[in-house]
C-alpha cells in the first residue's frame, strides 16, 4: 500500500511514540502494521483542523468530547501521518497510537482556536448514490431502483462543517440534501458484501449540495455538473470510527434551513445498504484510504416541495445525523 508519509519511518518512529504516549495507561500496543478490526478498533472522533486564521495545510487531531476540544496529534505524536488520507492509510497502528494520545489527555486545543475543515480535506474519490432511500423515491413517484445509481462530484466541492457554501451566479435552483457518509479506511477491489466492514473507517455527515436547474434541464440532464460545483459538498464534523455506531442503518438524519425541519428520517430506509454499496462500487473501481461514500438523502429536497423552495444567499443549513454530529453552513 501507497502513503505519501514514508510508512517505513512512521513505524519505526511510532514505537518511541506509543511508549510516551502509553505511560499513563501501562499499556504498550504491539506495533505492527495492522487495518481495521472490529475487535482492536479505537473508539474516536477523528477530525482535520487548522489553527484558527492559519492558512496552513490542516492536520489531524481526536475531539476529547463531542464538540469539545481537540487533541493536536502532530504535537501528542509526531510520528503520526498528519494528513487524514495517510493517517487512515496507515490503519490500526494509527488508530492505536491517536487512542494513546487521547488517554494521555495532553496537547488539548480549545475549540475556539482551531477552524475544523472536512475531516477528508483531500479525498481520491467523492462517490455518491441516488435514489437511495425508499421514501425520497416515493416522494418522487419514482420506483425503488435494482441497484445502485452512482454518481460523482469533484474534490474542489469539498468544503469544511463551518465553511460557507457559495451560491453559483450561473444558477438559481440551489437545493439542499442531508447525508450520511462512509468514509474508507483500506485499500480494495472486488470487495465481498460480508467482508464490506473491514474497510470501513468510520462515519461522517455530508450536505451533497445540488444545482437543480443544472441536473434536471442543462447539459443533457446528466447530474456531474449540478453537482459538483465549488463548496457544493460541506463534510463534518468528524469522522466517527465505526465501532461508535453499532448500526449505521438506525440512525435519525434530519436537514434544517434557517432552524426549520426539511428533511426528517432514518437511515433505515435506505435500499442498498453499507456492505451493498461498498462491495458494488468496488467491482469497478479500486478503493482507498480516504475515499468516501455519499450513501443518499431522504425526503424533503426542495426541488420536491409544492412549490418549489430553494437556497438563497444569506440562508444556514444545518445537517445532522445521530451519533456523529452537524454541519452547518452559510449559503453566501
Amino acid at each position: 500500500m501507497l502513503v505519501r508519509t514514508s510508512l517505513f519511518q512512521f513505524l519505526t518512529r511510532g514505537a518511541r511514540c506509543l511508549l510516551q504516549t502509553s505511560a499513563t495507561t501501562r499499556h504498550v500496543p504491539e506495533f505492527l502494521p495492522r487495518h481495521f478490526s472490529s475487535s482492536r478498533h479505537a473508539r474516536m472522533r477523528l477530525v482535520s483542523f487548522r489553527d484558527r486564521g492559519s492558512d496552513g495545510k490542516p492536520r489531524v487531531g481526536v475531539e476529547v468530547t463531542a464538540g469539545g476540544g481537540v487533541v493536536d496529534l502532530a504535537a501528542a505524536c509526531p510520528a503520526l501521518p498528519r494528513d487524514m488520507c495517510d493517517f487512515l492509510a496507515a490503519g490500526q497502528t494509527a488508530l492505536e497510537g491517536a487512542k494513546s494520545a487521547l488517554e494521555a489527555g495532553q496537547h488539548i486545543l480549545p475549540r475556539d482556536q482551531i477552524h475544523l475543515t472536512s475531516p477528508v480535506p483531500n479525498p481520491g474519490k467523492v462517490i455518491c448514490v441516488g435514489m437511495n432511500y425508499k421514501d425520497h423515491c416515493l416522494e418522487q413517484n419514482a420506483p425503488i431502483p435494482e441497484e445502485p445509481i452512482y454518481f460523482s462530484k469533484f474534490g474542489n466541492s469539498i468544503t469544511g462543517p463551518e465553511d460557507d457554501i457559495i451560491h453559483p451566479e450561473n444558477s438559481d435552483e440551489v437545493d439542499w440534501e442531508v447525508e450520511m457518509v462512509v468514509v474508507i479506511g483500506k485499500q480494495g477491489k472486488d470487495i465481498k458484501e460480508e467482508e464490506a466492514y473491514d474497510y470501513v473507517a468510520g462515519y461522517t455527515v455530508a450536505d451533497d449540495v445540488s444545482a437543480r436547474d443544472w441536473q434536471m434541464r442543462k447539459n443533457g440532464r446528466q447530474w456531474l455538473l449540478g453537482k459538483t460545483f465549488d463548496t457544493f459538498c460541506p463534510l463534518g464534523p468528524a469522522i466517527v470510527t465505526k465501532d461508535e455506531i453499532p448500526d449505521p442503518h438506525a440512525l435519525g438524519l434530519r436537514c434544517r434551513v434557517n432552524g426549520k425541519t426539511v428533511q426528517d428520517s432514518s437511515t433505515e430506509q435506505l435500499v442498498f445498504k453499507v456492505p451493498t454499496l461498498v462491495a458494488w462500487i468496488s467491482r469497478i473501481v479500486t478503493l482507498s484510504p480516504g475515499d468516501v461514500i455519499l450513501t443518499g438523502t431522504p425526503p424533503g429536497v426542495g426541488v420536491f416541495r409544492k412549490p418549489p423552495v430553494f437556497l438563497k444567499r444569506g440562508d444556514v443549513v444545518e445537517c445532522e445525523v445521530d451519533g456523529i454530529g452537524t454541519i452547518r453552513n452559510k449559503v453566501v
